[in-house]
């Protein structure tokens, strides 16, 4: 069982930055691959990027290349999503997911692939 809960969010303006963690609890943490989601309002959620237990293999979703890095550190059992140059169509809520998975190299995945979710945290992008 594993319990995820993010935190960072908020509300910045046109081409500003935020860093959204998720803290999660219990020993297995690396032994879960780790992805970010986001949900607008009225649209499905949608994959953002993922990371492998290790670190070194990462994937983004077109729209968010260049522009967010996700990252992990596992001795804080904490994945981390830096957004910078914020567009208004990145609002939505942003969700961290874990995947058990011993995998080294990730790919993007649909959300019902992974098997915990966090609650959601709001990032509204708006001047």
């Amino acid at each position: 069982q594993v319990q995820l809960v993010e935190s960072g969010g908020g509300l910045v303006q046109p081409g500003g930055s935020l860093r959204l963690s998720c803290a999660a609890s219990g020993r297995a943490f690396s032994t879960y691959n780790m992805g970010w989601f986001r949900q607008a309002p009225g649209q499905e959620r949608e994959f953002v990027a993922n990371i492998a237990w290790s670190g070194g293999d990462t994937a983004y979703t077109d729209s968010v290349k260049g522009r967010f890095t996700i990252s992990r550190d596992n001795a804080k059992n904490t994945v981390y999503l830096q957004m910078n140059s914020l567009k208004p169509e990145d609002t939505a809520v942003y969700y961290c997911a874990a995947r058990k998975s011993y995998s080294l190299v990730v790919r993007p995945r649909p959300p019902d692939e992974y098997d915990y979710w966090g609650q959601g945290t709001q990032v509204t992008v708006s001047s």
